[in-house]
């Protein structure tokens, strides 16, 4: 007997010799394979169906397929899928079976089916495989439930770094109201906001996700408010708003856009406003382009009258802006007159640089 193909389907090419010929092939097949004729009954299976699930040929062969192994295969989806590729020239492709065999215990198998027909197109068959998936299954439920241990721990890390930051933040402003010098104890309030920043990035990062894409416009809209809350209150008159594209970003680089925020709305606080002003304002705005950005934090204050001097001069707060959008990838620039002041951090790549003339 000979044997073609064309696309999805199989021509036998009916000879004298055509069974012996045919359960030849079919015993070498690798994974469990039965031979169904229109009506569903089993008219050839393969040796590797017969040591999987450790039957015999005169409990399989001739029987209908949901008779054997005390109607295992009787599954009504099962019997419309095999119904339907009866009829026409539908597959089946990795239709998932769970159950629980006499001769072996539980098993996860994929059935694939086929219809084959005979050149003469007097008789056609079908072609059931089975693939024992069980140990597959097994591990991808072990991995799914190291992440899930691996979620809780990072949780449990995330509540305690939580508590810790709460608890350095409130030493710091109790040691703050306790020292004499009055240096010393602006010094402990300025550590005592910045630990409280940190602590408002971390508590939106956890929100935001693990190890997921993070939504920069609702990460700096919840950011800024926690800041409004906790530093300004309603014992100022200063609105924080935030303006930001559409876009996202990965958690480290999160951090570091976060702390940024969190320093220059704290610089803009502190220095901005010396004295009180009806629309006093702080911008944070955040615009994107393709692969750049733009993060600017600005200000409607007085400005700073010597800019030069303050950034020869530096500080904690500048150093840690610079040396965070150097992590970024990104450059610092300062603007400063009589009508505010603004900071930009901008990341602009290669790719969408505009190309400068010769």
């Amino acid at each position: 007997m000979l044997i073609s193909t064309m696309s999805n389907e199989a021509k036998f090419v009916v000879f004298d010799d055509e069974n012996t010929l045919a359960h030849a092939i079919v015993d070498t097949v690798r994974n469990p394979l039965l031979v169904l004729d229109q009506h569903q009954n089993i008219i050839a299976a393969s040796r590797s169906f017969y040591q999987t699930f450790q039957l015999n040929s005169r409990d399989v062969r001739g029987h209908l397929l949901y008779e054997i192994e005390h109607g295992q295969w009787d599954i009504s989806e099962l019997r419309r899928l095999l119904e339907k590729i009866a009829m026409d020239d539908t597959a089946v492709e990795g239709y998932e079976v769970a159950r629980e065999f006499p001769g072996i215990g539980h098993r996860v198998m994929l059935l694939n089916a086929r219809k084959v027909f005979y050149e003469d197109g007097t008789q056609t068959k079908t072609l059931l495989e089975f693939e024992d998936v069980t140990q597959r299954r097994a591990i991808e439920e072990q991995v799914q439930a190291l992440l899930r241990e691996k979620d809780m721990l990072l949780d449990e890390m995330q509540h305690r770094v939580a508590n810790s930051l709460q608890i350095i933040a409130s030493i710091l402003l109790i040691k703050a109201r306790t020292v004499q010098s009055e240096e010393t104890r602006l010094q402990l309030e300025d550590a005592h906001k910045r630990v409280l920043s940190v602590a408002a990035v971390q508590q939106h990062l956890q929100v935001s996700g693990r190890g997921a894409p993070i939504e920069i416009a609702s990460y700096l809209t919840k950011l800024c408010e926690t800041l409004a809350q906790s530093m300004i209150g309603d014992s100022r008159p200063i609105s924080l708003k935030v303006e930001a594209d559409d876009g996202t970003v990965v958690s480290h680089q999160a951090v570091s856009i976060g702390l940024i925020v969190t320093e220059l709305v704290m610089n803009a606080l502190k220095h901005a406003f010396p004295s009180e002003k009806k629309d006093a304002a702080i911008v944070v705005s955040y615009k994107v382009s393709d692969t750049d950005w733009k993060l600017t934090i600005s200000d409607n204050g007085g400005g700073k009258p010597d800019l030069s001097a303050v950034e020869k001069k530096g500080g904690l707060g500048t150093s840690l802006v610079k040396s965070l959008a150097k992590q970024l990838d990104a450059g610092v620039e300062t603007v400063s007159d009589s009508h505010g002041t603004a900071v930009t951090i901008t990341h602009a790549t290669f790719k969408t640089q505009p190309l400068k003339a010769a």
